[in-house]
């Protein structure tokens, strides 16, 4: 242990001596944190809405009021034709239309079936089918209003309310439906992944181009005690990383740890393996540091985040793609993290992917091992 340590210790003498790697290792994942976790969201706020009043009625103006009033939308203007909504759709300066007919008013007042019009803008079409279905509630709830007005009014007459049906809905896990819970615990396996990965793929190809790793040839050292005295260095940072981003989630983004620190804490260090020992794989095949940053990042980091579930649900991904996800280490740790963060639930319920997790970080640990070796490329 003692030639372990010392490597350990040559390790951070190298780190001190790039400024850099400070600004790196523990400043960048913070402020990607703070950034990605503001503006990483699926939620639509302050929709710009152009409505389109041909009617000018008290009615035509409570449902416009009622657009106002909410913070989902914002109406940019209020236009008399249904030409003049062209120029705000094409010019970016509304996402959405919504025309009033003439005799709106009137045929609310004698009961007669009325339709208003939305027009949305289809460029972006994840965020346009949320500010329909924000719009669809929104006018839905309206009529619904007007009818229990109706029946309310008609109760003095000796009229029968009519039977309907009250939804009732309750979300479980994220009741407010804030998609930061969601997104958060992914960036903290993303920041984890980009970090530890990144350091532990230059640790062989560092040596190999400053020729030092000759020197290292030289020394009693072992392959193991090699592998520990380059990764160890490196797995300390990835959990000071960890602790200093959970943090930030919890205190400053307010996301709810339900489960257990420990068993974040203990899983976490079981995905450091994950990475740590991916990084040292990428060492293994790599000739520069350039090369083994082109490797980490086109052929490991990218796939890892489309396939893992993180931005794309799995359930919607091609049936012949949904077995490689599998092999995404990023996967179970994403699970896991939900899990733990939003569900409160432990190991008895997320054993699998922890397993799944401690089989891969060994498998692909044990790959590096056997790859790497004293002599010189």
């Amino acid at each position: 242990m003692r030639s372990v340590i010392y490597m350990m210790w040559k390790e951070v003498l190298e780190l001190r001596q790039d400024p850099r790697i400070f600004s790196i290792v523990f400043i960048a994942p913070i402020l990607q944190l703070t950034v990605l976790g503001y503006a990483a969201t699926t939620d639509v706020r302050n929709v710009p809405v152009v409505i389109v009043d041909t009617d000018r009625s008290p009615a035509s103006q409570a449902l416009i009021r009622r657009f106002s009033a909410v913070s989902t939308f914002t109406v940019v203007d209020v236009v008399s034709s249904i030409d003049d909504v062209d120029p705000y759709l094409e010019g970016g300066r509304a996402w959405m239309a919504l025309a009033i007919p003439p005799r709106y008013g009137e045929s609310l007042s004698t009961g007669r079936p009325v339709s208003v019009q939305i027009v949305a803008d289809g460029s972006d079409a994840s965020s346009t089918n949320i500010a329909l279905g924000y719009a669809s509630n929104l006018i839905a709830g309206y009529a619904q209003d007007l009818v229990e007005q109706r029946l309310r009014s008609s109760a003095a007459g000796g009229r029968s309310a009519l039977p309907g049906i009250e939804p009732r809905v309750r979300v479980w896990f994220n009741p407010t439906l804030e998609s930061r819970y969601f997104m958060l615990p992914g960036i903290f396996a993303l920041l984890l992944l980009v970090v530890t990965s990144n350091l532990s793929s230059m640790a062989i190809v560092r040596e190999r181009e400053v020729g030092t790793l000759e020197q290292l040839n030289v020394t009693p050292l072992g392959r193991v005690q090699l592998i520990l005295g380059k990764l160890l260095p490196y797995g300390a940072i990835g959990m000071i990383d960890a602790m200093i981003v959970l943090l930030v989630i919890v205190f400053w983004f307010q996301v709810p740890l339900r489960g257990s620190f420990w068993l974040l804490f203990g899983i976490s260090c079981v995905y450091l393996l994950t990475t740590l020992g991916l990084g040292l794989f990428i060492s293994t095949i790599s000739n520069t540091q350039q090369q083994a940053m082109m490797t980490s990042t086109f052929f490991f980091m990218t796939p890892m985040m489309y396939l893992s579930g993180f931005i794309f649900p799995i359930e919607n991904m091609p049936a012949a793609i949904q077995p490689l996800t599998y092999l995404i280490p990023l996967r179970y740790f994403v699970i896991i993290l939900r899990g733990i963060f939003l569900k409160g639930v432990g190991l008895e319920t997320l054993w699998p992917q922890a397993l799944a997790l401690l089989t891969w970080g060994v498998v692909i640990l044990t790959l590096a091992v056997l790859r790497s070796s004293k002599r010189l490329a």
